[in-house]
């Protein structure tokens, strides 16, 4: 299964305090970030299409022919996009919540209630296949000790050396969960100096794990230089709280030199291995973002392509941890039916990968409607969060980009 080669427990907390408002957490610049969240779906199916193209190359390969997959981009690039807009979201979702008594609790509750009741069910599925059907997986690394830390977010290597969770795309949610944990502590400050500390503490890791390298885990995991992504995140979170706005040529130019230079990294792939990934993808990234964060006409009302996108951005958390299973339907389908083989090499994986994709973003958006929202609202009762929903509170985090 491509990234899979790659009930949660009820938690009780006690109410937030009285002096926190109901309303904390709503952002004063509007309910909803348009642009952002088209841009969110569209990194979610980026890794999509990445992880299609791979089954398509086995489907190929199971046929005697070989695939030429199409990478324009580097589409594992979109897991730094939402790196970047975890940064600047939990500003801008939180800007109620910094120096407010209760915010940091307040903050983590809404995060654990967005993050672990998905999560927990997709590893529960993963460890339950790798034990009594493992030959559905491509590989499987499983130990008591090995997926407790999968479920708790710990770093750890698994058997095999490499520092994953059972179920690896939640990679990208360690890092996350790390990052919630430095905002939580930050967010006592004021918004100005919260986002001081949090580039510092940052930029600090990141330096001090360069300079005593090599570090044992989780240490090395904590300090990698991908956690500058979620620092340009900040800065961005901060631009846009200060009321910053780009006019309509230069954020056509933001997004240009961003594409360029993805486009670069997919002509030189070895300058992902000469440069850090912060540079090499980040940056890019973090263009784009701006691009999309920091317009002028948020307030107008989004037409119905700006909306069918951010549909499928608020879905895109379940696309990212269910798409690999998706695509394993859809290609066993055309294994199983010989439509591979009937449409011909040359067009029929591109056919799978049109209809794997679609299929993985429908899968996405009924489990989002279905289970995640239903579940995410009842946990975060349960932890004591009765005020209304905040306005904007993605759960981020893609596939590994080199799965």
């Amino acid at each position: 299964m491509t990234g899979v080669r790659t009930g949660a427990e009820a938690i009780s907390m006690p109410p937030m305090p009285s002096t926190l408002p109901r309303s904390a957490g709503k952002a004063r610049t509007g309910s909803m970030l348009t642009q952002v969240q088209v841009l969110r779906a569209i990194a979610a199916a980026s890794v999509a299409v990445r992880h299609a193209q791979h089954d398509a190359a086995t489907l190929s390969q199971q046929n005697g022919h070989l695939f030429q997959a199409w990478n324009p981009i580097p589409w594992s690039a979109g897991v730094d996009v939402f790196f970047v807009i975890s940064g600047l979201i939990m500003v801008h979702a939180s800007q109620q919540l910094f120096a407010t008594p209760g915010g940091s609790r307040l903050f983590l509750s809404r995060r654990i209630a967005r993050i672990v009741p998905l999560y927990w069910a997709v590893t529960t599925l993963y460890v339950a296949v790798a034990l009594f059907a493992p030959a559905l997986l491509n590989q499987t690394y499983i130990n008591a000790s090995f997926v407790f830390a999968s479920y708790f977010f710990i770093p750890a290597a698994r058997p095999d050396g490499i520092v994953q969770p059972a179920y690896e795309l939640g990679w990208t949610l360690n890092y996350e969960m790390f990052f919630y944990v430095l905002f939580a502590a930050a967010i006592c400050l004021p918004l100005r100096w919260a986002a001081a500390a949090l580039l510092t503490v940052l930029t600090t890791l990141v330096i001090a794990g360069r300079l005593a390298a090599p570090l044992a885990e989780p240490l090395a995991f904590w300090t990698n230089p991908i956690l500058l992504e979620f620092a340009f995140g900040v800065v961005l979170g901060v631009m846009l709280a200060q009321g910053v706005r780009l006019s309509r040529r230069a954020r056509a130019g933001l997004v240009a030199a961003g594409l360029a230079a993805l486009m670069l990294a997919a002509a030189y792939p070895e300058l992902y291995r000469v440069l850090p990934r912060p540079v090499v993808y980040g940056l890019p990234a973090a263009l784009i973002v701006a691009a999309a964060a920091l317009g002028q006409n948020r307030g107008q009302p989004a037409g119905l392509l700006a909306r069918c996108g951010a549909a499928a951005g608020d879905a895109s958390y379940a696309l990212y941890l269910l798409h690999p299973f998706a695509i394993r339907a859809i290609r066993i389908l055309f294994w199983q039916t010989g439509l591979v083989g009937l449409l011909g090499p040359s067009l029929g994986p591109w056919i799978f990968v049109a209809v794997a994709v679609p299929f993985c973003l429908l899968a996405a958006l009924a489990t989002y409607y279905c289970v995640e929202k239903p579940l995410t609202s009842r946990l975060r009762r349960m932890l004591g969060d009765a005020g209304k929903t905040s306005a904007y509170r993605p759960a981020v985090g893609i596939p590994r980009p080199q799965d």
